[in-house]
């Protein structure tokens, strides 16, 4: 099996606030994107190319209370504090040919999900947590061709991600086991976090 990256999630308290702060940050507009039945959240979408996208999520206070933990630890009390100071760049995820076959104990269970003609199936730990703190990305196996395959390109490209935490060989160790293969940089540092260079039209961005 090997792994690519599929997506960055960058997470807000409401979803317009999420697509204002990256929009100013970037200088280019996001695409609509849609709801998660399954999950209470919506989300709006930003290509990085034609295999790799970027989305930022909020829960949508017009969807019911979903009957599990949302995903990205959107309801835990770490998460919901963190964006009390604004979006941030949250999680990664790792695109896989399919999800039958690896151990998924440091991911979580396999979902099977859609959203209008989207299908796919996603790892998603029973408490809703971020695996690793977010820094071990969650898995995704598509069914239907990925967003980026529809998105407008924006000319918007993602550099490199940083990965910091407390155990950089063991994440580099997870990573060498899916086989990943991209512009992802693991270091240590005192707790999980993330960063990532993009390219854009105006320069340079951090998020």
């Amino acid at each position: 099996m090997t792994s690519t990256l599929d997506h960055l999630v960058i997470a807000a308290r409401t979803l317009p606030e999420g697509r204002a702060w990256l929009e100013g940050r970037l200088g280019v507009s996001m695409h609509p994107g849609g709801g998660h039945e399954h999950f209470g959240t919506h989300n709006a979408l930003l290509s990085l190319g034609p295999d790799a996208y970027l989305e930022v999520i909020a829960v949508d206070p017009a969807a019911p209370a979903p009957g599990r933990p949302r995903w990205f630890g959107l309801d835990t009390p770490e998460v919901r504090g963190l964006l009390e100071d604004g979006p941030r760049l949250l999680h990664w995820l790792a695109r896989v040919p399919g999800l039958a076959g690896p151990d998924l104990t440091p991911f979580g269970e396999a979902l099977e999900l859609s959203r209008g003609e989207n299908r796919w199936t996603l790892t998603v730990p029973d408490d809703g947590r971020l695996p690793g703190g977010g820094v071990v990305p969650s898995l995704i196996a598509w069914h239907t061709l990925p967003p980026p395959t529809r998105l407008p390109d924006v000319g918007v490209r993602l550099e490199s991600l940083t990965l910091g935490t407390p155990d950089p060989d063991g994440l580099r160790s997870l990573l060498d086991r899916l086989n990943f293969v991209g512009e992802v940089e693991v270091r240590e540092a005192p707790q999980p976090e993330l960063s990532a260079l993009l390219v854009t039209p105006d320069g340079l961005v951090t998020l």
